[in-house]
């Protein structure tokens, strides 16, 4: 699943994450794209909360891919 929040500045970003992190289905992944920098913390922080692993990629200036998976599903 792809969540797209470039233009979106905080709290938005971190919201959406987490409400589409309450609706992901087991097995699946969130990957979550950003051009907001304040995201790369806010958002990681919640996921792993929530049981999720991150991995962050840098794609674009500025622009990141943020994987989100259930631990032991990355």
């Amino acid at each position: 699943m792809e969540l797209d929040v470039r233009g979106d500045i905080c709290p938005y970003p971190m919201l959406k994450t987490v409400e589409a992190l309450k609706k992901l289905p087991k097995g699946e992944t969130l990957v979550v794209i950003t051009d907001h920098a304040p995201a790369l913390e806010s958002i990681p922080t919640q996921a792993r909360r929530r049981g999720f692993n991150v991995t962050i990629e840098q794609v674009g200036d500025p622009e990141w891919r943020i994987t989100l998976a259930r631990e032991g599903e990355l």
